[in-house]
């Protein structure tokens, strides 16, 4: 068949035969799924520009701990760093990465290998040891946190795996496991060697953090608690669109009860009235209240995986957040799927910030700084300087430098150079 004769048949179709004239097409109707969801949820602009923020400083501080793990000094030349691309997950060469940030990196020339090394600065230097200052300091909220985790799971256990990969957003210490859970044997003790229980129950630390803003509800805006009690603070973004029947369903949600996370009761029947959308609503108050405990109030979703069969939460995670999305906002930047909490953040900031999310921030404000000339730059461009030119050697227990080896055999070639 010519070209021709295939462009006449695609512009002006056959007419229908007689033997396909009666057959009927069906309509297909569009699938919903947690990726069609993922994709048409309404963005906020605020927190995913926070998020892309988090992870140039997740980078940097990556950076840092790949330096610091090195014996030899607290510099890196710029060949050795470009062999960590891949481990680091860098897409862009290194030397134009670190000069993007002149008040995190400084770029020198080593005195006498004459190759050009990094090291993070003095002022980046003290907000990371401030961190750590700051989170030995906040103990007690730590101990806290990890108690409430304990006391929501169903055995009073938890493995010390899912915590170590959720010791960042929970405040806790590189040492956790001796400067928290064996130190406070009162509290904690190790069953095995990777699984921690709780040893006595807290009835003070049984309240869920959704309580407070109930009661403040039920106070102050002189709400009925048939509204109250099982509601939960939702706000929906910008540009959200209500289906018909959406306010409505949501109005009943709001008011269905639930076994509440700290409650020890029997486990709801799904087969029983209502029991699915109550299995369901205890998951959400679950996921609520572990990322209430956590610092920044956002964590990835990957990570509430570990801790699906301790809680009891055998549900899918990533739809159920889509289910809701006036309660949870999941963001996808960074090639993560993370998940904030929604009521916790305003314009792309917590509300009520705390000192460990306060010492991060400096050191993410101190990261967006770029290329920027201020007077802190400035004042240490000398200084830095001059201690670049110091870093180079490491003195050993004897007094001794390396390299010192070669200066007999370079004062005897001055000396037979010499007249």
């Amino acid at each position: 068949m010519s070209l021709s004769c295939i462009l006449k048949h695609r512009i002006f179709p056959p007419p229908p035969s007689p033997f396909t004239l009666f057959i009927q097409r069906r309509w297909k109707k569009p699938t919903v799924s947690a990726q069609t969801r993922l994709e048409d949820r309404v963005r906020e602009p605020h927190l995913d520009k926070l998020m892309s923020h988090l992870k140039r400083l997740d980078l940097v501080l990556r950076i840092h701990h790949l330096m610091s793990a090195r014996k030899r000094g607290p510099f890196v030349s710029l060949t050795l760093l470009s062999r960590w691309r891949n481990i680091l997950g860098l897409h862009v060469p290194v030397g134009p990465f670190l000069r993007k940030y002149p008040h995190v990196f400084l770029v020198f020339v080593h005195p006498f290998r004459k190759n050009t090394c990094c090291r993070i600065t003095k002022r980046m230097k003290e907000l990371i040891l401030l961190e750590g200052l700051v989170v030995k300091q906040q103990e007690t909220e730590a101990v806290k946190r990890v108690k409430k985790l304990l006391m929501m799971s169903l055995n009073g256990t938890l493995r010390l795996h899912a915590l170590r990969l959720f010791k960042r957003e929970l405040g806790l210490p590189e040492d956790f496991r001796d400067s928290i859970l064996g130190k406070y044997s009162a509290d904690f003790r190790l069953v095995d060697l990777e699984v921690v229980s709780l040893v006595d129950w807290d009835a003070e630390l049984a309240v869920a953090q959704v309580e407070e803003w109930r009661e403040k509800e039920y106070s102050e805006k002189w709400l009925s608690e048939f509204e109250t009690k099982f509601a939960f603070p939702v706000s929906f973004p910008t540009g959200f669109k209500f289906e018909r029947g959406f306010k409505e369903r949501l109005k009943n949600w709001q008011r269905l009860p639930y076994a509440k996370p700290y409650e020890r009761k029997e486990v709801v029947r799904v087969r029983t009235c209502g029991g699915i959308e109550r299995y369901e609503k205890r998951a959400v108050a679950v996921l609520h209240e572990l990322l209430s405990l956590t610092v920044e109030k956002m964590v990835e979703v990957d990570q509430l995986a570990h801790f699906r069969r301790d809680f009891g939460v055998e549900v899918n995670v990533r739809e159920l957040l889509l289910r809701h999305p006036g309660i949870f906002y999941l963001s996808t930047k960074g090639k993560t799927l993370t998940v904030f909490l929604r009521e916790a953040y305003r314009k792309g900031g917590l509300v009520e910030p705390n000192p460990v999310y306060e010492t991060r921030r400096n050191m993410l404000d101190l990261v967006l700084l770029g290329c920027r000339k201020t007077k802190l730059l400035l004042d240490c461009d000398e200084s830095n300087k001059e201690e670049s030119n110091v870093v180079a050697c490491e003195v050993n227990e004897e007094g001794e430098r390396q390299g010192d080896w070669v200066i007999p055999f370079l004062e005897k070639c001055e000396e037979n150079r010499s007249p």
